[in-house]
């Protein structure tokens, strides 16, 4: 059965959200004079990751809102649960204010997204809010690429949950065996879009899978570049419909 869709995830396979985040972090925490306070840039960065990890767990699981999570990584990370939301919203602003002036692409990524364009139709799936990445697609000037920019708040399901990605496909009119899903997190991503039904395509950029002599878990491709992933799908997969954006 030929494809006939490609379904993105976007932070860590499209665009750089690590590097970002860090770049944004370490500003953000330099300009408030916080670095030393928790032990210089490498402490620092580990305990803002630990904590934007349990928030967000948090917020994929339902148990509070994009505004509320983020006044939590606040309150969190400051060691201040008393502080005010308008005093937590000031604090966060000012690091995502850091952040999107770190957004990046990586360098395959508008080159894939070129190449697949005339042969398969393109969506994004994401765990992240919808408001947030239809304006990341949309300032780092890839959003017509995508016919549809699905996530995890209007679906009512993230991902792994194979809900998640079967509603992705019904909103695509597509069966999950139409579908291929890219993405960078092999729980999350891969085994969550096999297990649902669809055919799964790990990025493994920093190539630790390969470099530990391992194969991929069954039913899961593997490639440490999106460059790869056009001829994988010529050569192992085949292509299907066209894209239907004009």
């Amino acid at each position: 059965m030929p494809v006939r869709a490609v379904l993105w995830d976007l932070d860590d396979t499209l665009f750089d959200y690590t590097g970002s985040d860090r770049a944004g972090a370490l500003r953000h925490l330099r300009a408030e004079g916080l670095l030393a306070a928790h032990g210089g840039e490498e402490a620092a960065l580990e305990r803002w990751r630990a904590v934007m990890e349990t928030e967000f767990a948090r917020f994929l699981a339902g148990e509070v809102g994009l505004l509320d999570h983020r006044r939590a990584r606040a309150r969190t990370f400051l060691g201040t649960p008393l502080l005010s939301d308008a005093e937590a919203d000031a604090w966060f602003g000012r690091y995502i204010a850091h952040y999107e002036a770190s957004w990046a692409l990586f360098p395959d990524s508008v080159p894939v997204l070129e190449a697949l364009a005339p042969l398969v139709r393109q969506a994004v799936l994401s765990n992240a809010a919808t408001a947030n990445q239809e304006r990341k697609l949309a300032v780092l000037g890839i959003r017509e690429s995508f016919e549809a920019v699905l996530c995890a708040d209007e679906l009512g399901h993230a991902k792994p949950a194979a809900e998640a990605f079967h509603g992705a496909c019904k909103a695509l009119g597509l069966t999950p065996g139409d579908v291929v899903h890219v993405g960078d997190k092999l729980d999350i991503d891969a085994l969550g879009a096999r297990d649902a039904g669809l055919r799964a395509v790990w990025l493994d950029r920093a190539g630790a899978g390969k470099g530990a002599g391992e194969e991929p878990p069954p039913g899961v491709r593997r490639i440490v570049s999106l460059a790869e992933l056009p001829e994988l799908l010529r050569g192992t997969i085949g292509f299907g419909a066209p894209s239907t954006i004009r």
